[in-house]
């Protein structure tokens, strides 16, 4: 790649993409397509990855910024891509911090969000205690799907529950729950089904963006349901890519 071309003793470019979601994979593909780069992708373990990207991977965390900026330099990464899910929002800070102590250029590669259109009741929250909050007032039958690990936040509401989670989330913290395993893509008309047979009268989710579980708030725009949206953190400080395409531009042009 053009702007990767001279690197530190002639060798090929090295880039770390901190992955786990489907775009990381899709980015890996594409950089290991071309010639002089080596990928290595690391994941942070807590769940299944929707497929292994090509080249080396690495399960596990750095032991923090400090961990990470040292395997910076050990390793002699010359970008890194922050590939890691919306809600990521320690790993983006270790990242920002490292790439700053080991001065190695960094980019945010963030899905673009999903968009409100007509028929959507959407309430928006800052966060999991927020949605926590409001939701006894939202409805009595709630469909979450916020992933196994923040489920707690919910823990001392008197309200039935559907869990859809990629991983088993164990003993559910919730007094009145169902677990049920599902990784997107969904359609809508599966979506529907499983809404209607629970008798499902609120939706909470976070605002992930993305194609593959966007089939919930179809269905549940379509059958009037209110839906407890909670907000993205803000992505560190620096330079953002919203697409695959605009992550390889961003490896293309000189650090």
């Amino acid at each position: 790649m053009r702007g990767m071309a001279k690197q530190r003793s002639g060798r090929g470019a090295r880039l770390l993409i901190l992955g786990g979601t489907a775009e990381a994979v899709e980015l890996a593909r594409a950089c290991a397509a071309r010639p002089g780069i080596a990928v290595i992708s690391s994941l942070a373990g807590r769940t299944r990855a929707p497929g292994l990207p090509p080249g080396e991977v690495r399960i596990g965390g750095f032991g923090g910024a400090g961990g990470l900026a040292r395997f910076l330099i050990a390793r002699g990464i010359d970008r890194v891509i922050d590939a890691t899910h919306p809600f990521a929002a320690r790993i983006g800070a270790h990242a920002e911090q490292a790439c700053r102590e080991a001065a190695v250029p960094r980019l945010r590669l963030l899905r673009p969000p999903w968009t409100r259109e007509s028929g959507d009741r959407w309430i928006e929250v800052a966060d999991l205690a927020e949605a926590a909050r409001r939701l006894p007032k939202l409805g009595r039958r709630t469909f979450l799907t916020v992933g196994h690990q923040d489920l707690g936040a919910f823990a001392g509401l008197d309200l039935w529950f559907l869990v859809r989670t990629i991983e088993p989330p164990g003993v559910l913290p919730l007094r009145d729950a169902e677990w049920l395993a599902g990784r997107g893509p969904f359609t809508v008309e599966d979506e529907l089904r499983l809404l209607r047979a629970h008798a499902i009268d609120v939706l909470v989710t976070k605002a992930s963006g993305g194609s593959a579980t966007y089939a919930k708030l179809a269905a549940a725009r379509q059958l009037g349901l209110p839906v407890v949206m909670v907000r993205r953190p803000p992505p560190p400080s620096g330079p953002v890519a919203h697409s695959v395409e605009a992550a390889l531009a961003w490896l293309e042009r000189p650090a």
